[in-house]
């Protein structure tokens, strides 16, 4: 599949991510009320939605903030967290790294799971084809869009939902119907499983530790398989030639 131009790359993008869109919204809306919840105020729960733009490291430090812990474990808490943005960077780096730095730079802070996930689906190796960038765009805007929109809503609406509603379980839900059909490959699956099960072996660790313990193994099972099969790949291409 080849774009004539940046306007087909855009409209491809968009068919491709809408169907991520609501999980996206619906997961911002439980972040949302969950830092109000928290005892974060408006503002607090805006410029954190704003600038901190993940999920998954915002519900992991607000514990840790309504726990009083120390300030060097929430940050570590969410850099853990955030670590698989290191491996998106990695990733998207051979595409874009022709771009100005400025560039770089807001399409890193854009980039999501889900985009850079169906960004290299699509350009699964290093190819200088066309519409590239345009394809990401189409990707990352309407993924950013949605997050604040649902988060917003849910930081307004936060102090009049009940917690008996367990908008949390809804929310995982949703984000559940949209990563398991992007869970294409054994890594994957491996590095998800590893980690659900060490989450759940270490949750009653102080200070939600089990869960970076979690992300640690599950990262790493997931490197060592990707790896494995990328030896085992190469044995074989070997073996074939001769």
């Amino acid at each position: 599949m080849s774009f004539e131009s940046d306007q087909a790359a855009t409209k491809a993008a968009l068919k491709v991510g809408a169907p991520t869109w609501f999980g996206v919204g619906a997961w911002g809306l439980v972040v949302g009320v969950a830092m109000i919840k928290a005892g974060l105020s408006v503002p607090q729960a805006l410029g954190m939605t704003l600038i901190v733009f993940a999920g998954s490291a915002q519900l992991s430090s607000l514990p840790l903030i309504a726990a009083h812990a120390p300030l060097w474990v929430i940050f570590v808490t969410a850099l853990v967290v955030n670590l698989r943005f290191v491996i998106f960077s990695a990733l998207l780096s051979p595409h874009f790294s022709h771009l100005p730095w400025r560039t770089r730079a807001w399409l890193g802070y854009l980039s999501g799971d889900f985009s850079v996930t169906l960004f290299i689906q699509r350009f699964p190796e290093f190819a200088d084809a066309k519409g590239k960038l345009a394809y990401l765009k189409g990707l990352i805007f309407p993924n950013w869009a949605s997050w604040q929109l649902g988060s917003v809503v849910g930081v307004l609406l936060g102090s009049q939902v009940p917690a008996s509603w367990g908008l949390g379980f809804a929310g995982t839900l949703a984000i559940l119907c949209i990563m398991l059909p992007l869970m294409m490959n054994h890594a994957a699956i491996v590095g998800v499983t590893v980690a659900s099960v060490v989450a759940l072996l270490a949750f009653a660790m102080p200070y939600k530790l089990g869960l970076l313990i979690a992300v640690i193994a599950g990262m790493g099972a997931a490197m060592l398989v990707d790896e494995w099969r990328e030896s085992r790949r190469d044995r074989h291409d070997r073996e074939g030639k001769r």
